[in-house]
């Protein structure tokens, strides 16, 4: 006997009483495929230091294939390539952080008085609501007694930001390091990945499909991530040139940050117009003049989202927005900042993929933007 709802039964009675046996073919394959879905996400975040700077390495490797293959062409060896390549990336790296520190140190040094400041600041602001505020607290002091001169407040005073810091610095270095000896070692490997993959499968067509599968994820991860980046660079000269007019103290720093948030969608911009709000509000006094640092970078990041990524990115390598917006939560929660990075690379990887299996197609097109579907077709038109 069988039941709909639930695994197939084999009743057998040979004996007194009926013997109940489960079919194999019974079993739930969503139960499964749910428990490995657990453990896989479970793993991942246990896992969380071993893995992001491992793929952020393959992520860059993939990047930088074609660049290392333009090198080979002009005669340039592997690993010199390589060598230049991961140089070049130290030399960005070593020159951000060298903008950011001083003024990043001098505001973790003039934290306390940057916060009365902003405190004074608002109040002034927002004087009525702040009133308000005062007087219920007062009320609630005289209903309640107020306070005990003779009861002794005791403080549990929290580790300083620059112990913090020290506390975490060492393991971030340490991915680091470990990002880019990888990243070395890929790109001096050259393509002996795609060989053993060659090598390992069994046919002809398999070999062909799957090396038609790495190129068009190289191709289209390198295209955005350069385009990406040329968008963000270019952003980030705006916003350093429109704090300077504006007289904002570190124009250049407002520019690094620009450059280096907008690499997450959303997020980074909102991040970017907080900080250029604060920032605003602790250099001028008028409130006009204060919200104009916000106003800035909103109208550039508007400007940059809505129209310069959706010209130079191109249809076919934009994203669907809500995916994106899960992801990049979806990362964070799993594997912090770092996460934020790699969600839309890593959507752009998977979509790639999709498109080169027929099962996985249906998922492609649900991460794809609205309006992508149709200009694929159009291009399979033209081309035929």
């Amino acid at each position: 006997m069988t039941d709909p709802d639930g695994p197939a039964l084999a009743v057998e009675s040979g004996g007194e009483r009926p013997v109940v046996r489960l079919s194999n073919q019974s079993v739930p394959r969503w139960a499964v495929i749910g428990i490995f879905l657990l453990l896989l996400i479970a793993g991942i975040a246990y896992a969380r230091d071993f893995l992001m700077p491992v793929a952020l390495a393959f992520l860059l490797a993939l990047v930088f294939s074609p660049v290392r293959r333009f090198l080979e062409r002009r005669r340039v060896p592997a690993e010199a390539s390589a060598v230049l390549i991961v140089g070049s990336l130290l030399a960005v790296l070593l020159s951000g952080v060298m903008l950011l520190a001083a003024p990043v140190q001098g505001w973790i040094a003039d934290a306390p008085e940057i916060v009365r400041e902003l405190e004074w600041k608002t109040r002034s602001l927002f004087g009525g609501a702040q009133a308000v505020l005062e007087a219920s607290e007062t009320v609630e002091n005289v209903t309640t007694g107020g306070t005990d001169p003779e009861v002794q407040e005791v403080v549990v005073k929290e580790p300083s930001m620059f112990a913090n810091l020290a506390w975490v610095a060492p393991a971030y270095l340490a991915q680091t390091v470990f990002t880019l000896v990888l990243l070395l070692f890929l790109l001096a490997s050259g393509d002996m990945f795609y060989e053993k993959i060659v090598h390992v499968l069994p046919t002809f067509s398999d070999k062909r499909q799957a090396m038609r599968i790495a190129r068009d994820i190289e191709r289209k991860l390198s295209r955005y991530l350069f385009t990406i980046t040329a968008i963000n660079a270019a952003l980030g000269l705006a916003v350093g040139t429109a704090m300077a007019l504006l007289g904002m103290p570190n124009p250049l720093l407002f520019g690094v940050i620009a450059f280096a948030f907008n690499f997450v969608p959303y997020i980074g911009a909102l991040a970017g117009i907080a900080i250029a709000l604060v920032a605003g509000l602790l250099a001028f006094d008028e409130p006009g003049v204060a919200l104009l640092p916000g106003l800035a970078y909103f109208a550039l990041t508007a400007i940059e989202g809505q129209f310069v990524t959706p010209y130079f990115v191109g249809r076919r390598l934009e994203m669907n927005t809500v995916v994106i917006f899960l992801s990049i939560t979806f990362w964070a929660w799993l594997w912090s900042a770092m996460g934020m990075l790699l969600a839309v690379p890593l959507l752009v990887t998977i979509r790639a993929f999709c498109e080169h299996i027929p099962e996985l197609v249906p998922v492609g097109k649900f991460l794809a933007a609205r309006g992508s579907e149709a200009e694929e077709v159009g291009e399979e038109r033209t081309v035929t």
